[in-house]
Protein backbone atom coordinates (compact mmCIF):
# COMPACT_ATOMS: atom_id res chain seq x y z
CA UNK A 1 0.00 0.00 0.00
CA UNK A 2 2.38 2.64 0.50
CA UNK A 3 4.19 4.61 3.59
CA UNK A 4 2.01 5.45 6.70
CA UNK A 5 1.27 8.58 3.97
CA UNK A 6 -0.44 6.73 1.16
CA UNK A 7 -1.31 3.01 2.38
CA UNK A 8 -4.77 2.17 2.27
CA UNK A 9 -6.66 0.52 4.73
CA UNK A 10 -10.35 -2.27 4.19
CA UNK A 11 -12.98 -2.20 5.83
CA UNK A 12 -15.20 -4.92 4.22
CA UNK A 13 -18.85 -4.46 3.35
CA UNK A 14 -21.27 -6.14 5.94
CA UNK A 15 -22.93 -8.20 3.32
CA UNK A 16 -20.04 -10.01 2.41
CA UNK A 17 -18.80 -13.37 4.19
CA UNK A 18 -15.22 -13.66 5.00
CA UNK A 19 -15.65 -17.39 5.08
CA UNK A 20 -16.56 -17.70 1.50
CA UNK A 21 -14.50 -19.17 -1.50
CA UNK A 22 -12.14 -20.46 1.04
CA UNK A 23 -8.95 -22.21 0.24
CA UNK A 24 -9.77 -25.41 -1.01
CA UNK A 25 -7.48 -26.98 -4.20
CA UNK A 26 -4.52 -26.06 -2.73
CA UNK A 27 -1.85 -27.81 -5.37
CA UNK A 28 -3.81 -30.74 -4.14
CA UNK A 29 -2.25 -33.83 -5.76
CA UNK A 30 -4.71 -37.15 -5.16
CA UNK A 31 -2.04 -40.39 -4.70
CA UNK A 32 -3.99 -44.11 -6.09
CA UNK A 33 -2.68 -47.73 -5.23
CA UNK A 34 -3.47 -50.26 -7.51
CA UNK A 35 -4.12 -54.24 -7.41
CA UNK A 36 -3.03 -56.96 -10.19
CA UNK A 37 -6.26 -57.89 -10.34
CA UNK A 38 -5.17 -62.13 -10.08
CA UNK A 39 -3.89 -62.72 -6.00
CA UNK A 40 -4.85 -59.27 -5.31
CA UNK A 41 -1.31 -58.52 -4.41
CA UNK A 42 -1.06 -54.43 -3.65
CA UNK A 43 1.74 -52.87 -5.93
CA UNK A 44 3.18 -50.02 -5.01
CA UNK A 45 2.26 -46.91 -7.33
CA UNK A 46 5.14 -45.09 -7.09
CA UNK A 47 3.52 -41.84 -5.60
CA UNK A 48 6.69 -40.97 -3.70
CA UNK A 49 8.29 -39.83 -6.57
CA UNK A 50 4.94 -38.92 -8.58
CA UNK A 51 4.56 -36.17 -5.80
CA UNK A 52 8.01 -35.49 -5.66
CA UNK A 53 7.94 -34.59 -9.14
CA UNK A 54 4.38 -33.01 -9.13
CA UNK A 55 6.28 -30.82 -5.90
CA UNK A 56 9.45 -30.02 -8.09
CA UNK A 57 7.29 -28.78 -11.42
CA UNK A 58 5.40 -26.75 -9.18
CA UNK A 59 8.23 -25.03 -7.58
CA UNK A 60 9.26 -24.69 -10.86
CA UNK A 61 6.58 -22.87 -12.57
CA UNK A 62 6.49 -20.44 -9.42
CA UNK A 63 10.28 -19.52 -9.68
CA UNK A 64 9.99 -19.02 -13.38
CA UNK A 65 6.44 -16.69 -13.27
CA UNK A 66 9.13 -14.59 -10.69
CA UNK A 67 11.89 -14.86 -12.97
CA UNK A 68 9.68 -13.27 -15.54
CA UNK A 69 8.20 -10.86 -13.68
CA UNK A 70 10.54 -9.26 -11.48
CA UNK A 71 12.52 -7.04 -13.63
CA UNK A 72 9.92 -5.60 -14.61
CA UNK A 73 9.17 -4.27 -11.10
CA UNK A 74 9.50 -1.11 -10.22
CA UNK A 75 9.86 1.07 -6.97
CA UNK A 76 7.99 4.40 -6.70
CA UNK A 77 9.52 6.61 -4.14
CA UNK A 78 7.68 9.98 -3.13
CA UNK A 79 9.59 12.86 -2.16
CA UNK A 80 8.82 16.79 -0.92
CA UNK A 81 9.90 19.23 0.52
CA UNK A 82 8.51 19.39 4.71
CA UNK A 83 8.69 21.26 7.64
CA UNK A 84 10.99 20.25 9.76
CA UNK A 85 11.95 23.47 12.00
CA UNK A 86 11.09 26.93 12.63
CA UNK A 87 8.04 29.20 11.97
CA UNK A 88 7.21 29.12 15.40
CA UNK A 89 5.28 31.96 17.58
CA UNK A 90 6.73 34.25 19.67
CA UNK A 91 5.59 33.27 23.30
CA UNK A 92 6.48 37.13 24.64
CA UNK A 93 4.87 39.17 22.07
CA UNK A 94 2.47 41.09 24.74
CA UNK A 95 5.66 42.77 26.47
CA UNK A 96 7.05 45.67 24.15
CA UNK A 97 10.93 44.68 25.76
CA UNK A 98 10.78 41.69 23.54
CA UNK A 99 9.98 43.27 20.18
CA UNK A 100 12.83 44.03 18.55
CA UNK A 101 13.62 40.61 18.31
CA UNK A 102 10.19 39.83 16.45
CA UNK A 103 8.65 41.57 13.48
CA UNK A 104 6.36 44.20 13.83
CA UNK A 105 3.35 41.70 14.65
CA UNK A 106 5.58 40.06 17.34
CA UNK A 107 4.27 36.27 15.58
CA UNK A 108 7.54 35.69 13.91
CA UNK A 109 10.26 33.57 15.70
CA UNK A 110 12.81 31.74 13.03
CA UNK A 111 12.32 31.48 9.25
CA UNK A 112 9.93 27.91 8.18
CA UNK A 113 13.03 25.35 8.05
CA UNK A 114 12.18 23.02 5.28
CA UNK A 115 13.82 19.32 4.53
CA UNK A 116 13.77 17.48 0.94
CA UNK A 117 12.87 14.25 1.74
CA UNK A 118 11.33 10.47 1.18
CA UNK A 119 7.90 10.42 2.34
CA UNK A 120 6.46 7.43 1.35
CA UNK A 121 6.65 4.95 -1.22
CA UNK A 122 4.96 2.26 -3.73
CA UNK A 123 4.68 -0.24 -6.06
CA UNK A 124 4.26 -0.22 -10.29
CA UNK A 125 5.33 -2.18 -13.38
CA UNK A 126 6.11 -1.38 -16.55
CA UNK A 127 4.06 -2.13 -19.45
CA UNK A 128 5.96 -0.40 -22.57
CA UNK A 129 9.59 -0.50 -23.12
CA UNK A 130 9.90 3.23 -23.08
CA UNK A 131 8.87 3.10 -19.04
CA UNK A 132 5.38 3.72 -18.92
CA UNK A 133 4.35 2.03 -15.39
CA UNK A 134 0.99 1.56 -13.74
CA UNK A 135 0.66 1.77 -10.53
CA UNK A 136 -1.90 3.21 -7.87
CA UNK A 137 -3.60 6.12 -8.04
CA UNK A 138 -2.86 6.77 -4.22
CA UNK A 139 0.46 6.10 -4.55
CA UNK A 140 1.42 8.96 -6.23
CA UNK A 141 -1.97 11.55 -5.47
CA UNK A 142 0.66 14.35 -3.81
CA UNK A 143 0.59 16.70 -6.56
CA UNK A 144 3.28 18.42 -4.92
CA UNK A 145 6.17 15.93 -4.81
CA UNK A 146 8.65 14.20 -7.01
CA UNK A 147 8.73 10.61 -7.60
CA UNK A 148 11.60 8.54 -8.41
CA UNK A 149 10.82 5.16 -10.08
CA UNK A 150 13.60 2.25 -9.39
CA UNK A 151 14.45 -0.74 -11.28
CA UNK A 152 15.22 -4.40 -9.24
CA UNK A 153 19.11 -3.38 -10.08
CA UNK A 154 19.06 -0.24 -8.54
CA UNK A 155 18.78 2.06 -11.21
CA UNK A 156 17.18 5.61 -10.55
CA UNK A 157 14.81 7.41 -13.50
CA UNK A 158 12.19 10.39 -12.72
CA UNK A 159 8.75 9.41 -12.78
CA UNK A 160 6.07 11.64 -14.25
CA UNK A 161 2.70 11.41 -13.45
CA UNK A 162 0.70 11.17 -17.24
CA UNK A 163 -2.66 10.50 -16.03
CA UNK A 164 -4.73 9.75 -12.64
CA UNK A 165 -7.76 8.15 -13.48
CA UNK A 166 -10.90 9.93 -12.23
CA UNK A 167 -12.76 6.57 -11.23
CA UNK A 168 -10.56 4.24 -10.04
CA UNK A 169 -7.36 4.01 -7.95
CA UNK A 170 -5.27 3.76 -10.96
CA UNK A 171 -2.29 5.81 -12.39
CA UNK A 172 -0.21 5.88 -15.36
CA UNK A 173 3.89 7.25 -14.85
CA UNK A 174 5.80 7.54 -17.58
CA UNK A 175 9.90 7.12 -16.42
CA UNK A 176 12.59 9.15 -17.65
CA UNK A 177 16.78 9.24 -17.70
CA UNK A 178 17.89 11.39 -14.62
CA UNK A 179 20.50 13.93 -15.77
CA UNK A 180 24.36 13.10 -14.38
CA UNK A 181 24.22 16.73 -12.82
CA UNK A 182 21.13 15.89 -10.35
CA UNK A 183 21.48 16.96 -6.95
CA UNK A 184 19.49 13.69 -5.23
CA UNK A 185 19.74 15.91 -1.57
CA UNK A 186 17.81 18.43 -3.40
CA UNK A 187 14.20 18.71 -4.69
CA UNK A 188 15.17 18.19 -8.75
CA UNK A 189 12.44 20.45 -10.57
CA UNK A 190 12.92 18.36 -13.48
CA UNK A 191 12.18 20.07 -16.93
CA UNK A 192 10.41 16.91 -18.33
CA UNK A 193 10.15 18.29 -22.14
CA UNK A 194 14.07 18.30 -21.95
CA UNK A 195 14.83 14.59 -20.27
CA UNK A 196 14.61 11.26 -22.61
CA UNK A 197 12.85 7.84 -21.91
CA UNK A 198 14.39 5.19 -21.67
CA UNK A 199 14.19 2.44 -24.17
CA UNK A 200 14.28 -1.36 -24.41
CA UNK A 201 13.44 -1.68 -20.60
CA UNK A 202 11.66 -5.02 -19.51
CA UNK A 203 7.81 -5.06 -19.65
CA UNK A 204 5.31 -7.32 -18.43
CA UNK A 205 3.11 -10.04 -20.46
CA UNK A 206 -0.84 -8.89 -19.28
CA UNK A 207 -2.84 -11.93 -18.79
CA UNK A 208 -6.92 -11.94 -18.54
CA UNK A 209 -8.79 -12.11 -15.19
CA UNK A 210 -11.94 -13.51 -16.68
CA UNK A 211 -10.85 -17.51 -15.99
CA UNK A 212 -9.58 -17.31 -12.73
CA UNK A 213 -10.52 -20.04 -9.91
CA UNK A 214 -10.78 -20.27 -6.40
CA UNK A 215 -7.81 -21.60 -5.29
CA UNK A 216 -5.19 -21.04 -8.11
CA UNK A 217 -1.62 -20.32 -7.05
CA UNK A 218 -0.96 -16.05 -7.24
CA UNK A 219 2.29 -14.02 -6.93
CA UNK A 220 2.64 -11.11 -5.33
CA UNK A 221 5.05 -8.89 -6.24
CA UNK A 222 6.67 -5.27 -4.70
CA UNK A 223 8.32 -2.63 -2.99
CA UNK A 224 7.22 -4.04 0.71
CA UNK A 225 7.06 -1.46 3.27
CA UNK A 226 8.57 1.32 1.15
CA UNK A 227 11.55 -0.49 1.78
CA UNK A 228 12.25 -3.79 1.04
CA UNK A 229 12.31 -3.65 -2.92
CA UNK A 230 11.17 -6.72 -5.17
CA UNK A 231 9.41 -8.14 -2.50
CA UNK A 232 7.80 -11.70 -3.22
CA UNK A 233 4.63 -13.36 -1.46
CA UNK A 234 2.98 -16.46 -2.38
CA UNK A 235 -0.50 -17.53 -2.04
CA UNK A 236 -3.89 -18.29 -3.97
CA UNK A 237 -6.95 -16.64 -5.20
CA UNK A 238 -9.36 -16.65 -2.27
CA UNK A 239 -12.33 -15.04 -4.10
CA UNK A 240 -13.29 -13.21 -6.67
CA UNK A 241 -15.86 -10.39 -7.52
CA UNK A 242 -15.52 -8.31 -4.03
CA UNK A 243 -16.62 -5.23 -2.81
CA UNK A 244 -14.98 -3.04 -0.39
CA UNK A 245 -14.85 0.31 0.98
CA UNK A 246 -11.26 1.38 1.56
CA UNK A 247 -10.27 3.99 3.12
CA UNK A 248 -6.93 6.36 3.07
CA UNK A 249 -5.31 6.64 6.39
CA UNK A 250 -3.71 9.97 5.42
CA UNK A 251 -6.38 11.78 3.37
CA UNK A 252 -9.50 10.49 5.31
CA UNK A 253 -10.89 9.77 2.16
CA UNK A 254 -12.70 6.57 1.36
CA UNK A 255 -13.30 4.74 -1.61
CA UNK A 256 -15.78 2.21 -3.18
CA UNK A 257 -13.71 -0.57 -4.85
CA UNK A 258 -15.65 -3.30 -6.69
CA UNK A 259 -15.07 -6.90 -8.32
CA UNK A 260 -11.74 -7.06 -6.85
CA UNK A 261 -9.81 -9.84 -6.56
CA UNK A 262 -8.99 -11.73 -2.56
CA UNK A 263 -5.57 -13.13 -2.25
CA UNK A 264 -3.92 -14.42 0.55
CA UNK A 265 -0.64 -13.77 -0.94
CA UNK A 266 0.72 -11.61 1.71
CA UNK A 267 0.18 -7.71 0.68
CA UNK A 268 1.81 -5.30 2.52
CA UNK A 269 2.07 -1.53 3.09
CA UNK A 270 4.51 -0.62 -0.22
CA UNK A 271 2.99 -3.40 -2.23
CA UNK A 272 0.21 -1.00 -3.30
CA UNK A 273 0.50 -0.65 -7.29
CA UNK A 274 2.39 -4.34 -8.02
CA UNK A 275 1.42 -6.46 -9.76
CA UNK A 276 -0.42 -10.09 -8.82
CA UNK A 277 0.58 -12.67 -11.17
CA UNK A 278 -0.25 -16.15 -12.42
CA UNK A 279 2.00 -19.08 -12.64
CA UNK A 280 2.55 -18.23 -16.23
CA UNK A 281 4.02 -15.06 -15.12
CA UNK A 282 1.24 -13.14 -16.34
CA UNK A 283 -0.37 -10.08 -14.65
CA UNK A 284 -3.64 -10.70 -13.90
CA UNK A 285 -4.26 -7.85 -10.87
CA UNK A 286 -3.24 -4.84 -9.51
CA UNK A 287 -2.82 -5.13 -6.08
CA UNK A 288 -4.62 -2.20 -3.95
CA UNK A 289 -5.79 -3.18 -0.50
CA UNK A 290 -5.38 -5.11 2.47
CA UNK A 291 -7.73 -5.59 5.53
CA UNK A 292 -4.94 -4.68 8.73
CA UNK A 293 -7.25 -6.32 11.04
CA UNK A 294 -7.26 -9.67 9.75
CA UNK A 295 -4.19 -12.02 8.09
CA UNK A 296 -3.63 -13.31 4.48
CA UNK A 297 -6.84 -10.62 3.09
CA UNK A 298 -5.74 -8.14 0.29
CA UNK A 299 -6.93 -7.57 -2.81
CA UNK A 300 -6.20 -6.98 -6.23
CA UNK A 301 -7.82 -4.88 -9.02
CA UNK A 302 -8.42 -7.56 -11.93
CA UNK A 303 -6.31 -6.65 -14.80
CA UNK A 304 -9.45 -7.05 -16.97
CA UNK A 305 -10.81 -3.92 -15.72
CA UNK A 306 -7.37 -2.15 -16.29
CA UNK A 307 -6.96 -3.04 -19.89
CA UNK A 308 -9.05 -0.09 -21.22
CA UNK A 309 -6.90 2.36 -19.41
CA UNK A 310 -3.69 1.51 -21.30
CA UNK A 311 -6.07 1.26 -24.16
CA UNK A 312 -7.30 5.07 -23.38
CA UNK A 313 -3.69 6.08 -22.64
CA UNK A 314 -2.36 4.80 -26.14
CA UNK A 315 -5.38 6.87 -27.75
CA UNK A 316 -5.82 9.79 -25.97
CA UNK A 317 -2.19 10.20 -23.84
CA UNK A 318 -4.13 10.01 -20.78
CA UNK A 319 -6.99 8.35 -18.81
CA UNK A 320 -9.89 8.85 -20.59
CA UNK A 321 -13.33 6.95 -19.28
CA UNK A 322 -16.46 6.12 -20.64
CA UNK A 323 -19.39 8.15 -19.05
CA UNK A 324 -22.83 7.45 -19.30
CA UNK A 325 -24.07 10.62 -17.23
CA UNK A 326 -25.99 9.71 -14.52
CA UNK A 327 -26.16 9.17 -10.59
CA UNK A 328 -27.77 6.28 -9.61
CA UNK A 329 -28.67 3.77 -6.38
CA UNK A 330 -27.99 0.22 -6.51
CA UNK A 331 -30.72 -2.18 -5.58
CA UNK A 332 -30.88 -5.83 -4.21
CA UNK A 333 -34.51 -7.14 -3.55
CA UNK A 334 -34.98 -5.65 0.17
CA UNK A 335 -34.15 -1.87 -0.95
CA UNK A 336 -36.44 -2.61 -3.95
CA UNK A 337 -39.01 -3.38 -2.07
CA UNK A 338 -38.92 -0.59 0.58
CA UNK A 339 -39.23 2.11 -2.34
CA UNK A 340 -41.82 -0.41 -3.49
CA UNK A 341 -40.33 -0.86 -7.06
CA UNK A 342 -41.53 -4.23 -8.52
CA UNK A 343 -37.43 -5.41 -9.17
CA UNK A 344 -34.71 -6.95 -7.72
CA UNK A 345 -31.82 -5.89 -9.21
CA UNK A 346 -30.34 -2.60 -11.40
CA UNK A 347 -29.51 0.83 -10.84
CA UNK A 348 -31.90 3.33 -9.69
CA UNK A 349 -31.29 6.88 -11.61
CA UNK A 350 -31.86 9.43 -8.48
CA UNK A 351 -31.09 12.92 -7.73
CA UNK A 352 -32.44 16.13 -6.63
CA UNK A 353 -32.62 18.70 -9.48
CA UNK A 354 -33.95 21.70 -6.72
CA UNK A 355 -30.15 21.05 -5.85
CA UNK A 356 -28.37 20.63 -8.98
CA UNK A 357 -28.26 16.92 -8.75
CA UNK A 358 -29.73 15.83 -11.93
CA UNK A 359 -30.68 11.96 -12.11
CA UNK A 360 -29.58 12.23 -15.73
CA UNK A 361 -27.21 14.56 -16.31
CA UNK A 362 -28.06 17.36 -19.01
CA UNK A 363 -26.63 16.70 -22.42
CA UNK A 364 -25.01 13.94 -21.83
CA UNK A 365 -24.99 10.01 -23.17
CA UNK A 366 -27.80 9.35 -21.22
CA UNK A 367 -29.91 12.18 -21.56
CA UNK A 368 -29.62 11.91 -25.50
CA UNK A 369 -31.00 8.63 -25.35
CA UNK A 370 -34.21 9.84 -23.33
CA UNK A 371 -33.38 7.80 -19.99
CA UNK A 372 -35.38 9.53 -16.66
CA UNK A 373 -35.32 10.02 -13.18
CA UNK A 374 -36.52 6.83 -11.28
CA UNK A 375 -35.74 4.89 -14.72
CA UNK A 376 -33.98 1.64 -13.27
CA UNK A 377 -31.31 0.05 -15.56
CA UNK A 378 -31.62 -3.74 -15.58
CA UNK A 379 -28.81 -5.31 -18.40
CA UNK A 380 -25.88 -3.16 -20.20
CA UNK A 381 -25.57 -5.39 -23.36
CA UNK A 382 -27.45 -8.26 -21.97
CA UNK A 383 -25.07 -8.01 -18.64
CA UNK A 384 -26.99 -8.20 -15.41
CA UNK A 385 -26.64 -5.05 -13.28
CA UNK A 386 -26.34 -5.97 -9.40
CA UNK A 387 -24.83 -5.05 -6.25
CA UNK A 388 -21.73 -7.34 -7.20
CA UNK A 389 -21.28 -6.17 -10.54
CA UNK A 390 -22.80 -1.97 -10.35
CA UNK A 391 -23.12 -0.19 -13.07
CA UNK A 392 -19.87 1.44 -12.84
CA UNK A 393 -18.14 -1.24 -12.83
CA UNK A 394 -19.67 -2.70 -16.06
CA UNK A 395 -19.56 0.83 -18.21
CA UNK A 396 -15.85 0.85 -17.54
CA UNK A 397 -15.15 -1.88 -19.39
CA UNK A 398 -16.39 0.09 -22.51
CA UNK A 399 -14.65 3.24 -23.93
CA UNK A 400 -16.31 6.90 -25.30
CA UNK A 401 -18.00 6.68 -27.91
CA UNK A 402 -19.40 2.82 -27.66
CA UNK A 403 -22.96 2.24 -28.55
CA UNK A 404 -24.36 0.07 -25.56
CA UNK A 405 -27.96 -1.66 -25.28
CA UNK A 406 -29.83 -0.82 -22.00
CA UNK A 407 -32.56 -2.77 -20.79
CA UNK A 408 -34.35 -0.39 -18.62
CA UNK A 409 -37.66 -0.42 -15.92
CA UNK A 410 -39.95 2.36 -16.73
CA UNK A 411 -43.10 2.67 -14.55
CA UNK A 412 -43.59 -1.01 -14.62
CA UNK A 413 -42.90 -1.58 -18.11
CA UNK A 414 -39.03 -2.82 -19.74
CA UNK A 415 -37.88 -1.09 -22.65
CA UNK A 416 -34.82 -1.39 -24.72
CA UNK A 417 -32.71 1.93 -24.99
CA UNK A 418 -29.83 2.40 -27.17
CA UNK A 419 -26.54 5.05 -26.06
CA UNK A 420 -23.63 6.23 -27.30
CA UNK A 421 -21.16 6.58 -24.02
CA UNK A 422 -19.76 10.09 -23.43
CA UNK A 423 -16.14 10.78 -22.24
CA UNK A 424 -14.89 11.37 -18.63
CA UNK A 425 -13.12 14.66 -20.31
CA UNK A 426 -16.67 16.11 -21.15
CA UNK A 427 -17.65 15.81 -17.35
CA UNK A 428 -16.66 15.88 -14.03
CA UNK A 429 -16.44 13.03 -11.55
CA UNK A 430 -19.56 13.58 -10.00
CA UNK A 431 -21.26 13.67 -12.64
CA UNK A 432 -21.39 9.90 -12.71
CA UNK A 433 -21.74 8.91 -9.13
CA UNK A 434 -23.19 6.05 -7.03
CA UNK A 435 -25.33 7.57 -4.21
Amino acid sequence: MGSPTTKICVTLSAIISLLAGGAGGIGGYKIMDYYDGEDGTEVSSGSASIVEEHSYIEQSKITEAIDKVAPSVVSVMVSKNVLVGGGGINPFFNDPFFDQFFNNNGTQQSEPEYRYKQIGGGSGFIVSEDGLILTNKHVVSDEEADYTVIMKEGKKYAGKVVSRDPFADLAVVQMYEIPGDADASAAPNYDFSKLKKPAGLPKVEIGTSSNLRVGQYVVAIGNALAEFENTVTLGIVSATGRSIVASDQAGGGSENLTDLIQTDAAINPGNSGGPLVNLDGQVIGINVAVAQSAQGIGFALPIDDVKPVLSSVEKYGEIVRPVLGVRYMMLDKARADELMIKVDHGALLTGDEDKGLFAVIPGGAGDKAGLKIKDVILEVDEEKVTVEKPLSTIISKYAPGDKIKLKVWRSGDEIDVDVTLGSSKDFEQEDQKSE
